[in-house]
Parts: C-alpha cells; sequence; structure tokens
C-alpha cells in the first residue's frame, strides 16, 4: 500500500454583505464577519474554535472565515470534511442572514470559495501534508517545485479575465499571487511552500509540508487530485525516487503557464531543455506510475486520482475539454462561461455575477444545482458529508480531540484545544499532550474524560 500520511486542507473564504435593493453594503467586512460568527463566540467564546468534529474553525486576518479540516489519512475522509467545513459555514451564514431579514435589513451574506476579490486581494487554500523529519528538507521541497509550478493545468480552479471587453480563459487564481518557491513567510513573500517549521506532531520525527500554492477548488475530483497526487510524490520522493527536473524560473513560469490554455508554453529547464507544463506533468505521472506499479498496490482513491490526472493532462494537451469538463474546475468553468456567451444579451456584468455564483458556498450558488444536473461530478455523498459535520474521522488523533470537544461541550465544561493538546480548564488544570497524530485512541484523555462525566 501506499505509506500512511495525515493530510489537512484550510480553506479561506471571501465575505461581503450585498445589497438586496440598493447598491450601497449595509454591512463592512468586519462588521458581516461578527455577525456571521455570532453563534460561534456564544458556543466557544472565541472566533476560534475546534469543533466536534476535529476541525478548526476561525476568523482569519482580513475578515476571512478559515475552516480547517481535521487530520484524515484516507481521501474520502478528507474530502468529506472538507465539504464539511463548507457546510457548517452554510448554516451560520444562513443564520445571519435570517437574522438580518428579522431585523429588516437590507443585507444578504454570501461567502466565496475562492481566491481574488474585486480588487484583487488573495485568500488561501492551503495543504498539509505530514512528513518525516530529514536534514535535507529544502533540498526535498525544491525537488517538488516543478510539480507545483505546473499541476494547475490540471487541478486550478480556473481564472477568467475581462480585458479590453474580451474574456481570456486561464487555469489558476492563485499562480499570479505567488512570490517565491520556498519561504517562512506567507504574505509578505507569499511562497509556493511555507517552510515554517509546526510539524503539531513529535517534532524529532516529523515536519510538516504546508503548500499554499494551490487553487480554493469547487470540484471534489480537483481536490482528489491534488492531494492523491502530492501524496504519492511525496511517498516516492521519501522512498529515494527523485523526479529530477528543475526549472529555472519557476516564478515567471508559474504565471506564463497560468494564462496559456492550452497548456504549450515552453518552459525553460535548469538542464537546458525546454518543457511544455504537460510535458512535465506527464513526466510526473508515469515516473509515479512506474514506482507504484513495482512498490505498492493503489487502493481505488488513488488509483481514481490517477486515472482524472491522466485524463485531465490529455485534456489539455488534445485541446478536448470536454474529457474531465465535469469533473476539473477550470474546464467546469470553461464551458459554463462558453454556454453563457452563447445566450442572447450576455454581457460583461451577468458573466461576472455567474462566475461569483460558481464559488458561493451559500445559497442561490451554482454547485449543488450544477451536481444534480450532472454538470459537476459529486465524488462524497449528502450523508458522508453530514457525518464530516459532526463526527471526527476515526482513523486518526481527530477521534481523540473530536470527542473530547464533544463531550465538554455537552457538560458545559470550560475547556482549551489545538492541534496537540487538550485541557480542562478546571482547578486542576489537566493538560494532556497529543503527539502521535496517527493515533487514534489515548488512555488518558479516556481516564480524563471519565473524570469529566462523575465530577
Amino acid at each position: 500500500m501506499i505509506p500512511r500520511r495525515i493530510w489537512g486542507i484550510e480553506t479561506e473564504y471571501g465575505l461581503t454583505c450585498a445589497a438586496l435593493q440598493g447598491h450601497r453594503p449595509p454591512l463592512d467586512a468586519d462588521e458581516a464577519a461578527r455577525l456571521l460568527f455570532k453563534p460561534v463566540v456564544a458556543m466557544g467564546r472565541s472566533t476560534n474554535v475546534f469543533l466536534r468534529n476535529g476541525g478548526r474553525l476561525y476568523l482569519d486576518v482580513g475578515s476571512h472565515p478559515e475552516y480547517a479540516t481535521a487530520e484524515c489519512d484516507q481521501l474520502p475522509d478528507l474530502l468529506a470534511q472538507d465539504r464539511a467545513g463548507a457546510e457548517y459555514l452554510r448554516e451560520l451564514t444562513a443564520h445571519a442572514n435570517a437574522k438580518l431579514a428579522e431585523d429588516g435589513v437590507d443585507g444578504r451574506l454570501h461567502l466565496f470559495r475562492n481566491n481574488l476579490d474585486a480588487a484583487g486581494n488573495s485568500f488561501g487554500c492551503h495543504e498539509n501534508y505530514l512528513v518525516r523529519r530529514r536534514p535535507d528538507f529544502r533540498a526535498m521541497v525544491g525537488s517538488l517545485v516543478p510539480f507545483f509550478v505546473t499541476r494547475q493545468i490540471v487541478t486550478g480552479g480556473g481564472h477568467v479575465r475581462v480585458r479590453s471587453g474580451r474574456v481570456e480563459m486561464g487555469f489558476s487564481q492563485r499562480s499570479g499571487q505567488m512570490w517565491d518557491a520556498m519561504s517562512s513567510a506567507t504574505t509578505r513573500s507569499r511562497p509556493m511552500v511555507n517552510t515554517r517549521d509546526e510539524p503539531h506532531a513529535d517534532v524529532d520525527r516529523y515536519r510538516r509540508l504546508h503548500v499554499i500554492v494551490g487553487d480554493s477548488n469547487m470540484a471534489e475530483g480537483s481536490t482528489l487530485v491534488k492531494v492523491a497526487a502530492t501524496d504519492m510524490l511525496l511517498a516516492m520522493v521519501e522512498a529515494g525516487r527523485n523526479p529530477e527536473l528543475e526549472i529555472t524560473d519557476p516564478m515567471r513560469a508559474i504565471r506564463e503557464i497560468s494564462t496559456d490554455i492550452t497548456g504549450s508554453v515552453d518552459v525553460e529547464m535548469a538542464d537546458g531543455r525546454r518543457m511544455t507544463p504537460v510535458a512535465i506533468q506527464r513526466h510526473h505521472l508515469e515516473t509515479i506510475r512506474a514506482f507504484a506499479a513495482a512498490n505498492w498496490d493503489v487502493d481505488p482513491w488513488h488509483a481514481l486520482a490517477l486515472e482524472l490526472w491522466d485524463r485531465g493532462l490529455t485534456a489539455v494537451e488534445s485541446g478536448d475539454h470536454s474529457l474531465v469538463d465535469t469533473e476539473l474546475d477550470w474546464a467546469i468553468k470553461e464551458r459554463l462561461v462558453a454556454r453563457f456567451e452563447e445566450r442572447p444579451g450576455s454581457n460583461i456584468v451577468a458573466l461576472q455575477r455567474l462566475l461569483l455564483a460558481y464559488h458561493d458556498i451559500t445559497e442561490g450558488g451554482l454547485q449543488e444545482r450544477m451536481e444534480a444536473g450532472g454538470l459537476m461530478r459529486r465524488l462524497t455523498t449528502p450523508e458522508l458529508v453530514t457525518d464530516a459535520v459532526a463526527t471526527p474521522p476515526r482513523t486518526t488523533r481527530a477521534l481523540v480531540r473530536g470527542r473530547f470537544v464533544g463531550l465538554a461541550q455537552d457538560l458545559r465544561k470550560d475547556h482549551m484545544v489545538d492541534w496537540v493538546h487538550v485541557k480542562v480548564a478546571d482547578p486542576a488544570q489537566r493538560t494532556i499532550m497529543l503527539t502521535d497524530p496517527f493515533a487514534p485512541h489515548d488512555e488518558r484523555v479516556e481516564a480524563l474524560m471519565e473524570s469529566m462525566s462523575i465530577s
């Protein structure tokens, strides 16, 4: 089997309060965020809380709601936990909008799962992969850069630009916001990989690969390929097989690739060759396939990711985007735009509204209608996501945390939790440190929970 690994996804959401009748928003971003998080503060006396499902919900800098999934080691769990965050925020938005209507406020909150606002400000979708601690961490990350530069041609969220009245389609909203390959910064010099050493695990054994170059995806197929392909590449590199590619100027390449929907732009390699992003991605895919055939039994979810990855590359290379136009965001969005432009009376303002609706996770968004109509393939089930809203993954440390949080909330016990600690805020100040993210059970926490129930 492919080596077991812990993954997680953090998604920042755009938030606005739109006027229903007039043109002036009745609430600014800070006011909208306070209204949205009112039930959260009532529950946890903070805008930074851990939930019963093991995930974290908080208000990030710039009034961006952010949801971080619980630790997952199975792909269907990750997809469900990621979507559960959107469902949780959708419920908060519905509650806030009901309050606005009750108070007679001419406005409605909307949450957007994208990466750019109208002013060009960027907010992210970050991936986390637990890796073994090694002295050559930076060199290992460097070997992944060509993959991260070019994977947008499959996993990009799609970027529609309007220039001089013309609509131009690109792969990624996020790529144009990158300024470095790797750095410990996140905003001042936004890198593809953040190297800050926070493993949220045993520091002697692990590091966390914090990838911030990816787009926020609506299509579950895009999320699957994004995480599964990176997971397999990491497993191969950790086993000693390097992709052996290096791009001369990654920052120039990532921007040029993003705007070329044909995937045919030449990228200069350190060895003097010029390769297209399709060729670079195909090299990674085939290297992983060959390594997997010799070393792993590939589970059905990773196999599905490999097949979709392959088909996505074929779609770009051949120009036949219908091969993936219900599964990968950029192709789904391209088809949506093309159909819209065929309508009589279509205009740029209406197109921009349509694109916002594509990323809108609140009531009135397109995702559920597109999935119901077969225009966007869904990989999770409603039942699995409903379960994930309230229940942590059952095979990782998240189960310990989620059960502890649920019991503390039910008993109305003051408590403090982060990724590694659980604490009961009582005179004894009982704190337990959980350094193994692979462990779904802990006898110390079980004993603590039992004492909470009888005290």
